[in-house]
């Protein structure tokens, strides 16, 4: 697969480490940034990682901060985009499984290394189930397609 991934500072570590374990793991993963633990605004890497996405440079994205709460605000403002913060398996299977997540957002402070190799693991292994979730994603797509025309 794919994988398009960024971090600001609070997530350089983790994504680091995930981006070797990524690559060891077969997937072709794009580090889009930082590339250091200086501070470092998160938007623009939130942006950047979304555009690869929805561009079809990258088949999912991962993007790392520290509580995660603003990229995954940040990402979910760009269309075609469906960010799902995940702190555990459960949420993690939600949000691929009934949310076609195509953006996975991290809590660096939050979460230990190796869980959340985990839960990218069960991310990028858990497929859509489709049905009345099909119908829930046309719904929130038409509310975008509404709000981007003003």
């Amino acid at each position: 697969m794919r994988i398009a991934i960024a971090a600001d500072h609070n997530g350089f570590a983790l994504k680091t480490r995930l981006t070797e374990w990524l690559t060891a793991a077969g997937h072709i993963v794009d580090d889009r940034g930082s590339h250091s633990d200086g501070t470092v605004d998160y938007p623009p890497l939130c942006a950047d990682v979304c555009r690869e996405v929805t561009d079809g440079r990258a088949d999912r994205g991962i993007v790392l901060g520290g509580s995660g709460l603003g990229e995954t605000i940040t990402c979910n403002k760009l269309r075609g985009i469906r960010a799902g913060l995940c702190h555990d398996l459960w949420s993690t299977r939600i949000s691929r499984g009934n949310n076609d997540s195509n953006v996975l957002v991290l809590a660096a402070k939050v979460l230990a290394p190796e869980v959340a190799e985990e839960i990218v693991e069960v991310w990028l292994s858990t497929p859509f189930n489709g049905g009345v979730h099909a119908r829930r994603l046309a719904q929130i797509a038409e509310l975008e397609r509404v709000a981007s025309q003003g």
